[in-house]
């Protein structure tokens, strides 16, 4: 058994698997960062030091394919992309189709990858700091569920301008300096100092603004968890909100078709007899 330690990192993995595939070593021979239980009568080793004869041809559709793939986390995150190379490279081509099994699976770890970067544009706030030299101007802390930092960060760059920001999250940290952005893997104990725990007046106005726009007659729970999961809310200055809101819309406030605050402020009495619409008969001129 090969037993291969990539670091979580497509960058290190790629050679490794190339290498690997010009020896022609099947993927059930194969680990990665301890993927696979080692055959207890096998002795481990690493990758060979030598490159080997075997040159394979890899459509340029592939490594993309891939890349975005190994942003996944989850079981086999590496061999199941070996066993689509090593597939591939053998003349199978329909290891990257979806409508293969194992291509099947490929695509759709890529969706869910999609799907959590779009979790970040959406979901991810900034917090303004006070004007810092060389510091960031703007912070975010973010708890993604898949490696979606690195590539998905490239968003705001933008969208912020030539603004200083950093995102932080439990496994890695991004920080733009106005020109180039900086990846960090793991996250600098600093860079979470900075990002956690930070609010400013914003926090007031998007509670208020949210609790203003709640429309408690067409709540849906839901449909709100898919297009947001719960587990963001606690990063949202809003999130706390959430559930109070949704157990007054589940007690009546549905039937109002209005949130509280809004049902009890009172309204104008329009009195309007039948001599005041005499009076502005008289002074319409299409009247006369």
């Amino acid at each position: 058994m090969i037993c291969l330690e990539c670091e979580g990192l497509f960058s290190q993995w790629r050679p490794q698997a190339r290498w690997l595939l010009s020896h022609g070593i099947d993927p059930s021979q194969v680990s990665w960062n301890g993927e696979r239980e080692a055959d207890l009568f096998a002795a481990p080793h690493g990758l060979p030091t030598e490159p080997g004869p075997f040159q394979a041809r890899i459509p340029q559709a592939l490594p993309p394919l891939l890349e975005a793939a190994s942003q996944y986390l989850g079981d086999q995150r590496w061999s199941l992309l070996y066993e689509v190379l090593w597939r591939v490279s053998q003349g199978d081509r329909t290891a990257m189709l979806a409508g293969d099994a194992v291509g099947s699976e490929l695509h759709r770890r890529i969706k869910q990858v999609s799907r959590e970067a779009h979790h970040l544009h959406a979901f991810l706030r900034f917090v303004e700091r006070p004007a810092e030299d060389e510091g960031p101007a703007y912070v975010a802390w973010h708890e993604p569920a898949h490696d979606i930092l690195e590539r998905a960060s490239e968003h705001f760059i933008g969208r912020m301008g030539r603004q200083r920001w950093l995102i932080a999250t439990p496994r890695d940290g991004v920080f733009y300096d106005g020109s180039t952005l900086h990846y960090e893997r793991p996250c600098p104990p600093q860079w979470r100092e900075l990002a956690k725990g930070q609010g400013d007046d914003t926090h007031a106005l998007w509670r208020a603004y949210y609790t203003h726009i709640f429309n408690p007659a067409r709540v849906n729970p839901a449909a709100m968890q898919g297009h947001m999961p719960t587990r963001f809310w606690k990063l949202l200055p809003e999130g706390d909100l959430i559930p109070k809101l949704v157990v007054q819309a589940r007690h009546g406030k549905q039937r109002d078709g209005q949130a509280q605050a809004v049902g009890e402020r009172r309204g104008k009495t329009i009195a309007q007899g039948t001599e005041g619409m005499r009076d502005s008969k008289k002074s319409d001129p299409k009247s006369q």
